[in-house]
């Protein structure tokens, strides 16, 4: 069985858990703050509010049936959709994307390999 991490994020008042690879989660935690600092410098139209990462935990039992653990593979997907469909023309988003795109093909390959166990 795969070792996991739970990265939890904060926004305004929601917190959203994601349970990512346990060799994953801090990448998700470093890009989740890399994207917070830099989203202010964004133009576009439409830029993502992001949820800020507060905590990484290795077990995580929720309490309340409102609560539910996401995908890593899936936020990291969304993540890279939101982004994506920016039209910046005043800062190097092709940084940010790349980030992006670099967990969401590590996390693809490690999901594909934990198939074939």
């Amino acid at each position: 069985m795969a070792l996991m991490r739970y990265v939890i994020l904060q926004r305004e008042q929601d917190l959203i858990f994601v349970e990512m690879p346990r060799d994953y989660a801090y990448q998700l935690s470093a890009l989740n703050l890399r994207l917070n600092k830099e989203v202010g410098k964004l133009t576009a139209d439409n830029i993502p509010v992001l949820p800020l990462a507060v905590a990484e935990c290795e077990e995580l039992d929720l309490l309340q049936e409102s609560l539910a653990v996401r995908s890593g593979l899936e936020y990291v997907q969304e993540l890279e959709s939101s982004f994506s469909s920016l039209k910046e023309e005043n800062y190097p988003l092709i940084s940010l994307l790349t980030e992006i795109r670099a967990l969401l093909a590590q996390l693809e390959q490690w999901y594909e390999e934990e198939q074939l166990h």
